[in-house]
């Protein structure tokens, strides 16, 4: 799999990628630099996450977390 990582200007994140064939969103955290993955994420919710003024925390928070979810690499 090769993902297209771009960075974000966020205190919580600091890269984010999505593989819309998997319906998954993909986040590196800060601190350690940490990957996530975020499964059952169609393309509404990844516009709706990368939206401009999103809090991409809050999101992760309110939506992503209830989402199948795991550490990656």
């Amino acid at each position: 799999m090769n993902l297209e990582w771009r960075p974000v200007e966020s205190s919580r994140i600091a890269a984010e990628a999505y593989d819309a064939a998997a319906e998954t969103i993909y986040v590196e955290f800060p601190k350690n630099s940490v990957q996530w993955w975020y499964a059952a994420c169609p393309p509404d919710v990844w516009e709706q996450f990368t939206s401009p003024g999103q809090s991409r925390g809050q999101f992760i928070h309110q939506v992503l977390d209830a989402k199948p979810n795991g550490r990656f690499a």
